[in-house]
């Protein structure tokens, strides 16, 4: 999707990264000064203990340093790619909104959008229907970048969720709600569980099509309902 040239983006900083990268670096040298100690004492009392650790055991310092130091970059250049791949790359322009995360993209039109803010963790994009366009982890993102990129194109901003008093803990069986919404919910917690959440956001648009929006609380789920 090819954006205007006055597009702004927001990405996670590149600190982030790199700080994961110096940490387990030196992660690794500090074990790498240790290990034939540690790794000595635990083969002589232990009753087994797993090979690296015989391995180590035999070494001196002056090889587990560096080998542990190499293995604690490559550790670090491990997180920091995965930390840049699951974080939330936003790109803002006076057309539409592009959400790029863990390779999978969603444009969402100027036009369809009624309201903008952060939730916790969370991006949240109503449209002026209070339907939810889009909800996305964005808590490695600076929360005054992505302000202005939204103010800066002339997006309705909010600095809060106007309806967070109407959400409400789901509970299974509440008579509040009908079979088929608790069922809904059912399946979604389980793919939750499951870490599958390409089906839990098709069963968060088929709750949206009932008139609900859910979200997450940290192991539990919340909803309201749509006006």
């Amino acid at each position: 999707m090819r954006m205007h040239d006055d597009a702004t983006r927001v990405t996670v900083s590149p600190v982030v990264p790199g700080a994961l990268g110096i940490l387990c670096a030196l992660a690794g040298l500090g074990l790498g000064f240790v290990a034939p100690a540690v790794s000595s004492w635990a083969v002589d009392t232990l009753p087994a203990v797993p090979g690296p650790l015989e391995l180590l055991a035999g070494l001196t310092t002056a090889w587990t340093i560096p080998l542990l130091t190499v293995v604690g970059i490559g550790a670090g250049l491990f997180l920091a790619s995965t930390a840049i791949h699951e974080s939330l790359a936003l790109t803002v322009d006076s057309e539409g909104v592009l959400l790029t995360q863990d390779e999978r993209d969603l444009y969402v039109p100027r036009a369809k959008i009624g309201s903008v803010f952060r939730e916790g963790r969370d991006l949240v994009l109503l449209d002026s229907a209070e339907r939810e366009l889009a909800r996305r982890k964005a808590d490695d993102l600076n929360d005054r970048a992505v302000a202005d990129a939204f103010t800066a194109h002339g997006y309705p901003w909010s600095e809060k969720n106007t309806h967070e008093e109407s959400f409400t803990r789901w509970i299974e069986g509440h008579p509040g709600l009908d079979e088929q919404t608790h069922a809904l919910l059912r399946e979604r917690r389980e793919a939750l569980s499951g870490k599958d959440t390409h089906l839990a956001t098709a069963l968060h648009e088929q709750l949206q099509e009932l008139g609900v929006v859910v979200r997450d609380r940290g192991r539990h789920q919340e909803y309201r309902r749509l006006a």
